[in-house]
């Protein structure tokens, strides 16, 4: 998945899917239709202009030439909503960097957004700017920053995997897995296709991951074997699909064009599909898409609640847990770094803190009484 930008973190709990008056006293209309450029007060509409896109139509279709997620073109099209409602409507044009300043300042101090939500926010902005309106901006002054808390990632024991792992089963038990097994992040792991899996090798190739970068890492032997038999499943579900003419997967970039069978071949088929055929939304064709991932995080949950984990894990601490075990093992943090696919080791060395082994791997006195 393409990222706009390593500080564009998709928070989505810190965003509402609808529009949110930032103040009581102003009165939005977030129905209304938002009016395009040459539709702007003062200006007259005749000719080829009257025919231009609308803003928001823009933007997608930019963010589509970029191949940009779809999570990611909702989250700019619903900021670039809330920045020209907070300014009653106005059109971006007629507006620059103060004006960036007063919403992203408005964000933090009337609506307690984290910090990665305020530079999503900053990151639509400056795309809408840049790559919409062709119009150059500056240095925003003057904005009120939100804290970025530094925090600890949540690990569980060995023991505490275990008993996870024990509340979980059939696919939602397979996925779990290679988060844990193979240090996956949770759409890496949704998104993975038969191709993707080596069993020959022992090992699962990322496509695409976090910053559109590639990389290697280990297929755990404990999984093997149920993967093999889970593809078997899947395959049968896909010849069935085939059959009544729905088979087809949405291909990245513009290998649909280039190889227009692939999408049909076994090989580009999601290892985690749908259980039901869908519309693609942009497309239109009905087709399989993977997993939503919301399914596994739901399972996670549950299988918390049922084996009666207190820690607030989810499926990101899988992540956390084993790049924490590799270390306690031995492994060197470069190694771990790699099979993360950090771009920095600094990002890795966040789990050093918290080993099993107290704080900072000292032992305390009282221990030796």
């Amino acid at each position: 998945m393409p990222e706009a930008s390593s500080t564009s973190t998709l928070e989505a709990q810190h965003v509402r899917p609808r529009f949110v008056p930032l103040r009581s006293n102003r009165e939005h209309t977030p129905t209304a239709p938002l009016p395009s450029a040459p539709q702007r007060e003062g200006q007259a509409v005749a000719g080829p202009a009257a025919s231009k896109p609308k803003l928001l139509d823009q933007v997608r279709a930019a963010i589509r030439l970029r191949h940009y997620s779809l999570q990611t073109e909702k989250m700019y099209v619903h900021w670039i909503k809330r920045f020209i409602f907070f300014h009653h409507k106005r059109h971006p044009l007629d507006m620059a960097e103060e004006e960036i300043g007063q919403f992203l300042s408005s964000l933090a101090t009337e609506r307690h957004v984290s910090a990665s939500t305020q530079n999503q926010a900053l990151n639509a902005l400056l795309f809408l700017y840049r790559q919409v309106l062709d119009k150059p901006i500056g240095y925003v002054n003057g904005v009120v920053r939100a804290k970025r808390p530094r925090r600890l990632p949540v690990v569980l024991t060995r023991q505490e995997v275990r008993a996870l792992l024990g509340g979980l089963e059939g696919a939602d038990w397979l996925m779990a897995m290679l988060l844990y097994g193979a240090g996956l992040r949770l759409m890496e792991c949704l998104r993975l296709r038969v191709k993707d899996i080596d069993f020959a090798s022992t090992q699962i190739v990322v496509r695409g991951g976090k910053g559109d970068k590639d990389r290697v890492t280990m297929l755990p032997t404990a999984v093997q074997e149920p993967l093999r038999q889970h593809l078997e499943r899947i395959r049968t579900q896909y010849q069935q699909d085939g059959e009544r003419g729905y088979g087809g997967v949405s291909l990245p970039n513009a290998l649909a064009r280039k190889y227009p069978n692939a999408a049909k071949e076994w090989s580009w088929q999601w290892v985690f599909p749908a259980s039901k055929l869908s519309t693609d939304p942009r497309s239109g064709l009905i087709r399989r898409h993977h997993l939503h991932e919301t399914v596994l995080q739901k399972a996670v949950r549950d299988a918390c609640r049922k084996v009666g984990l207190s820690k607030p894990a989810g499926c990101h601490t899988f992540r956390h847990c084993f790049a924490t075990h590799l270390l306690e093992d031995g492994y060197d943090i470069r190694t771990v770094q790699e099979l993360l696919g950090h771009k920095d080791v600094s990002t890795t060395m966040q789990y050093t803190h918290v080993l099993n082994r107290g704080g900072r791997g000292v032992f305390s006195p009282a221990d030796r009484l």
